[in-house]
């Protein structure tokens, strides 16, 4: 079994911590409530976000409460995780498509973004979403979640009058995240997430015979991807902590794609300039351990996502372990941490649990952790 070779296993001071989150987490229903009085004109936006403050407040005192070290917002201003950044970027407008995202049994609202403009990173309102959760975090690290810079290119369109070169595409994409993070960073964030789905996409045969019809190359979109997010995050300042997280969609309890880390393991792991990842490990539809082999970097973390957020039961504590043991034939114990496997929200709608059961799955990965790293 699991051996523990000194306290400071569990006390990380820096992110990823031992017991970690994703991000997102259920709307409250008070949210719920004024976002639909904001729409039908009851309320201002003003009056909206004061109500946003006050249950941000109260869920972030509910999370230093559970025990973790990192705090978030929940995404309770977004209704997506990664659109309502994205069309918030210059260039970049939302509007409403025919058709959704295809999950399985289900499908989300209509909403895309496109590019119609040269990418910026200018006035973007998130900034003062990450200044106000900065404000109430106190002692603890407030973490801020945005979508990688892939998800522009996998999720939107970008017109012709905006971008005829790829290669230039891609150069002011990663420009723009630059500015983005470094914006962040001014800001007072020190514990950055880049979600990124794309990568669990890469790792289907299924999605990729799809990712073909769009007639995109799948080896050719991870080289691009990997090369764009390290030029967005060079020359960041030694002290801010850049993760990511992949998952296979997470939308109303269902999922997207299936399959193992392997065909963009070496990539990920030993390609990417970043401080840790968050890996989907909750269903056997991401595969076993094995590609975390590819994991050279003593400084790099892997956070397991061994606690699902789609369903509210409890996972037996010694399961939880015994797959991190596995896990530790791999990477280092003291390289390994474990977080639930996605948000709780990735979009307003929520996963189909309660938020009684939210707070418990968070309470389990705090308590399982602890457990392990003593």
């Amino acid at each position: 079994m699991l051996v523990q070779n000194s306290n400071q296993l569990l006390h990380r001071n820096e992110p990823p911590f031992r017991a970690d989150q994703v991000g997102s987490l259920l709307r409250s229903e008070r949210i719920k409530k004024a976002r639909l009085q904001k729409t039908a004109g009851d309320i201002s936006a003003e009056q909206l976000r004061l109500i946003e403050n006050e249950e941000i407040s109260r869920i972030v005192e509910k999370q230093k409460e559970i025990g973790l070290q990192a705090v978030t917002d929940g995404e309770f201003r977004r209704a997506w995780w990664h659109f309502d950044f994205l069309e918030n970027l210059d260039g970049v407008e939302g509007y409403e498509k025919e058709s959704g995202i295809q999950f399985h049994q289900t499908q989300t609202k209509s909403h895309a973004v496109k590019v119609v403009g040269k990418l910026d990173f200018t006035n973007h309102p998130m900034l003062e979403d990450y200044k106000f959760l900065h404000s109430i975090a106190g002692s603890h690290t407030a973490k801020m979640t945005i979508p990688s810079p892939s998800m522009l290119h996998f999720r939107g369109e970008i017109e012709t009058s905006a971008y005829r070169d790829k290669d230039e595409f891609f150069h002011d994409l990663a420009h723009t995240y630059k500015k983005a993070i470094q914006a962040f960073y001014d800001a007072g964030c020190r514990y950055l997430q880049l979600d990124d789905t794309s990568w669990a996409y890469l790792c289907s045969e299924e999605q990729k015979e799809q990712i073909r019809a769009r007639g995109f190359d799948p080896d050719e979109l991870s080289a691009l991807y990997a090369k764009t997010i390290n030029q967005a995050i060079a020359d960041r300042p030694d002290d801010l902590r850049i993760t990511m997280h992949i998952c296979r969609g997470n939308f109303r309890s269902t999922w997207i794609s299936s399959g193992g880390y392997e065909p963009v393991a070496e990539t990920l792991f030993d390609g990417l300039a970043i401080d840790g990842f968050f890996l989907e490990y909750d269903s056997d539809r991401a595969g076993g351990f094995e590609p975390l082999r590819f994991v050279k970097r003593s400084d790099l973390q892997i956070v397991l996502g061994l606690i699902t957020s789609k369903f509210g039961e409890l996972e037996n504590p010694e399961d939880i372990k015994r797959r991190i043991d596995e896990a530790s034939r791999f990477v280092d114990l003291n390289q390994l941490c474990l977080s639930p496997q996605c948000g709780f929200a990735s979009t307003e709608e929520g996963n189909l649990l309660t938020e009684e059961q939210q707070w418990a799955k968070l309470r389990h990965v705090v308590e399982i952790a602890q457990a392990v790293w003593k």
